[in-house]
């Protein structure tokens, strides 16, 4: 049973920055990534990275202000989260998929899911 286990997720002030930690339980998922669901709003993909040879991808939204990295064993991953908005304000959920599709960061390519940790953003 995969299991993705979120933390990190605040409250902070627009302009403000957090990280985000994702460990995974198991080694056979091709990527790993973060989506986010605002409230009324369907669920979007926000970054991706390949665990093999870490390339990663991003939303438009969040480009240059977001960083997705993992650590050297490959079980943890970071979104490092900068200049934030009160629009990037979601619940965030870890995600990880087993087909090389990571680049279209689409939900319904995801295999499994984390619990989703709220991190809201105030002007």
């Amino acid at each position: 049973q995969v299991q993705l286990v979120e933390s990190g997720g605040d409250s902070v002030q627009a302009g403000g920055s957090l990280r985000l930690s994702c460990t995974a339980s198991a080694y056979s998922l091709r990527y790993i990534g973060w989506f986010r669901q605002a409230p009324g709003k369907e669920r979007e993909g926000v970054a991706t990275i390949y665990r093999s040879n870490g390339a990663a991808f991003y939303a438009a939204s969040v480009k240059g202000r977001f960083t997705i990295s993992q650590d050297n064993a490959k079980t943890t991953v970071y979104l490092q989260m900068n200049s934030l908005k009160p629009e990037d304000t979601a619940m965030y959920y870890c995600a990880a998929g087993v087909e090389l599709v990571a680049s279209r960061l689409q939900p319904k390519d995801i295999r499994y899911w984390g619990q989703g940790t709220q991190v809201t953003v105030s002007s």
